[in-house]
């Protein structure tokens, strides 16, 4: 233990001795200057008010928008902060009694020719696109913002942003945008009802205002812009440097009712063999009601709830020791979800949705939802959130009642401290010979900006078990402070023996994790051909909780190489020299490792293309030792997209192990994976995804068909396909869903 022990006394001296000197040093105080604080007095936009009729298709031609004033002085962020651009953009604002109306002409020398696109679907990687966005904080809230965006062709995506940094990309709201490309660049033309935005209501004699920010990627030089101006280092959710949005004459609230009522019918088989060993074919009818009770308050009903056009898992070869993050799929859970304590974080969870709807057996296959609600009343003052669900009994699981509940106190600009309280309640059952259990958290939480670089997060939870004798413990701290030039952080979190979050996440129990580490973010501006190269070190450190000089696992991440060229292709060479404690029973895909210390180093080079072009690739190459022997992988995958309408995607995963574990075992896999995605519009796609694992020999399909014949009203169908031995299937489970929703808000 002696190598471990060094370890653990001088990563935590020099890593703390690099970090004095760097934020002691001239250099740093230099950067901090270009993190400009927000001004003092908010630049204006004014929104003009039209009795004409706005018809939204990305034409401008009414004379309101003639009317209005403009707003074209961008901030460029990209590639380098400041000066002048090459892409500019024109903005206009309007509205009537029931919308508010955005005008966007973007313009672009190269016209029609000059557009990136990577396909048409909906909530699009923003990265890898041209893009146009709106952030809204309508309730001044300085901590949160709704943002509108789309691309040359017309795709939509929206989301929540929470202090300027976590995003919920699954936020669905209901508006409409229509565009249209020309020879000078490409138009934009936004409708958003009021009824889809929350704010205060309106005081008699007062004007409404709003925060408001802008922005723009150009995709062909990664040239971003921002309208008002906001640090290189920050990005344009951070609503404390927002405009104001002045002139507006909003509704006043309003009965705001949004129904979704579905019908599906499915078909599921399963076969062992040949053999069919259960069958369902049923038809199915429930829905969603969304009630804006008043412009804060909301509530959301779910009945009879079903989840048929979730994208799939896909299926992942663990090789560490910890437990594996699968994100949450289903559009109910995913909506607001932002709001709950640990969110954003894939190591500690007090409330994780997936663990509702989810049998208590070993595949964990789905149970269904007989009925949920969630209520959400948020103002600039603080947030609270409550949500219910009744899961049904099955074959293999009891009935199932859970309920979280969450306040949240603004103080400050960027301030908050809340608290949340989960409860897991599982009826007895004579069938299954189960009795009543019961689960419950308690979690502090709270997030600190004192200046705009410099963020602080904490976290503390205990859980109570009705069939576990002592409360269990986690915690998260995390300060980080990111420039211009550099960013510092460090995050140790804690999960004790005891911690059982019966509906959150733990990627392990009896851990402390502590991970200091930062990065140098340089622009070097002789080699034009480098946009940003970010060289930096992070440390890794895992000890036991009850006994803390008990050593785990530590790593050193290295990356002197970590570059983001002009054209937004990427590459990595980077080495992790790594220790590991191994005094427990592990066997990764199989393999029985010897209880013993390790040492090795493991390197890795990764490389991406410009991945908005219409032909794109990736590949990485990680090598090296790995416990007593070697494991060798590689992932390469390419990417085809000729046209906006069609994509398709491959991607290959192999693993070569050599001389591992107590017999000196060898194994190779192959992971493979297929996309394709057709598109007649951004409303009408059919996508296909297929995978093969050859460790278990498991193959599965995935095709959706989608048709979004009116604002966020669907038709599916939907087949999905599993076999074990693909080739020559042991068991096979087939699926077949159609579905129609229908969504009217009055």
């Amino acid at each position: 233990m002696n190598f471990i022990k060094t370890f653990h006394i001088l990563d935590f001296k020099s890593l703390a001795l690099l970090c004095l000197l760097w934020l002691s040093s001239p250099h740093a105080y230099a950067q901090e200057e270009e993190n400009f604080p927000p001004p003092e007095e908010p630049l204006k936009i004014i929104a003009h008010k039209t009795s004409e009729k706005i018809n939204i298709d990305g034409e401008l031609s009414e004379t309101s928008w003639a009317l209005a004033s403009t707003t074209s002085k961008f901030f460029r962020t990209e590639p380098r902060q400041g000066g002048t651009y090459k892409h500019e953009t024109f903005v206009k604002v309007l509205f009537d009694k029931r919308n508010l109306y955005v005008g966007v002409f973007a313009k672009d020398s190269l016209g029609k020719e000059g557009v990136r696109i990577q396909d048409l679907r909906r909530d699009f990687n923003s990265g890898e696109n041209d893009v146009f966005g709106i952030q809204i904080d309508a309730q001044n809230t300085k901590q949160y913002a709704v943002s509108f965006q789309t691309t040359p062709h017309g795709n939509q995506l929206d989301l929540q942003s929470f202090n300027g940094g976590n995003t919920d990309r699954d936020w669905n709201a209901l508006w409409s945008v229509r565009t249209k490309r020309t020879d000078s660049g490409y138009y934009a033309e936004f409708s958003i009802p009021f009824k889809s935005i929350r704010y205060d209501k309106p005081i008699k004699g007062q004007a409404t205002e709003w925060g408001i920010t802008f922005y723009r990627l150009a995709r062909r030089d990664y040239e971003k812009t921002v309208f008002p101006a906001i640090p290189q280092s920050f990005s344009q959710n951070r609503m404390v440097y927002a405009a104001t949005l002045t002139g507006l004459e909003v509704p006043p609230p309003s009965a705001n009712i949004r129904v979704e009522p579905y019908a599906l019918y499915q078909y599921d088989e399963n076969k062992s063999g040949e053999v069919l060993t259960d069958k369902l074919n049923e038809p199915k009818i429930g829905g969603d009601v969304k009630w804006a009770i008043n412009p804060n308050a909301v509530l959301d009903l779910t009945i009879n709830t079903d989840f048929a056009q979730a994208d799939v898992d896909r299926a992942v070869n663990n090789l560490e020791r910890f437990n594996i993050f699968f994100p949450e799929r289903r559009q109910f859970f995913l909506e607001n979800s932002g709001i709950w304590a640990g969110a954003g974080n894939f190591q500690i969870r007090p409330f994780f949705s997936r663990t509702i709807g989810l049998e208590n057996s070993f595949n964990a296959a789905p149970a269904p939802i007989d009925i949920g609600a969630r209520y959400t009343d948020r103002t600039d003052k603080r947030s609270i959130a409550a949500l219910v669900v009744r899961q049904r009994e099955t074959d293999n699981s009891q009935a199932s009642n859970f309920a979280v509940g969450r306040y949240l106190k603004n103080y400050g600009k960027e301030n908050n401290v809340g608290v949340m309280v989960t409860h897991r309640l599982n009826d007895s059952s004579g069938d299954l010979g189960l009795s009543s259990d019961s689960n419950t958290t308690i979690t502090v939480d709270g997030f600190i900006r004192p200046k705009p670089e410099l963020s602080i997060s904490y976290m503390l939870s205990s859980s109570i078990d009705s069939e576990i004798d002592n409360p269990g413990l986690t915690g998260r701290f995390f300060i980080g402070s990111t420039t211009n030039k550099y960013y510092l952080g460090y995050v140790n979190n804690f999960v004790s023996k005891d911690y059982t979050p019966d509906m959150g996440f733990v990627y392990q129990n009896d851990v402390m994790y502590h991970s200091p580490g930062g990065y140098a973010i340089l622009r070097p501006k002789k080699w034009s051909f480098i946009r940003r190269w970010d060289p930096g070190v992070f440390v890794n450190y895992y000890h036991d909780f009850e006994d803390f000089g008990n050593f785990q696992q530590a790593s050193l991440y290295i990356f002197p190489i970590y570059i983001w060229f002009k054209d937004n292709s990427f590459f990595e060479a980077s080495f992790t020299p790594t220790w590991q404690n191994i005094n427990f029973d592990f066997s990764p895909l199989g393999i029985a490792i010897d209880q013993d210390n390790y040492q090795y180093t493991r390197y890795t080079l990764r490389y991406n293309t410009d991945q908005s072009k219409k032909l794109s690739g990736a590949f990485s190459y990680n090598f090296g030792n790995f416990y007593n022997g070697t494991r060798n992988t590689i992932r390469a995958s390419a990417r085809y997209a000729p046209i906006p309408q069609v994509a398709m995607n491959v991607d290959y995963e192999h693993n070569n192990i050599n001389g591992l574990g107590l017999n000196n075992e060898n194994l190779d896999t192959d992971l493979y994976t297929a996309n394709l995605r057709l598109a007649l519009n951004p409303r009408v796609q059919l996508s296909t995804f297929y995978q093969y694992n050859s460790f278990d020999e498991q193959g599965r399909w995935n095709v959706r068909f989608s048709w979004e014949y009116q604002p966020l009203s669907f038709i599916y169908i939907v087949f999905n396909d599993i076999e074990i031995d693909a080739f020559d299937p042991i068991s096979r489970s087939r699926q077949f869903i159609s579905k129609i929703t229908f969504l009217k808000q009055f």
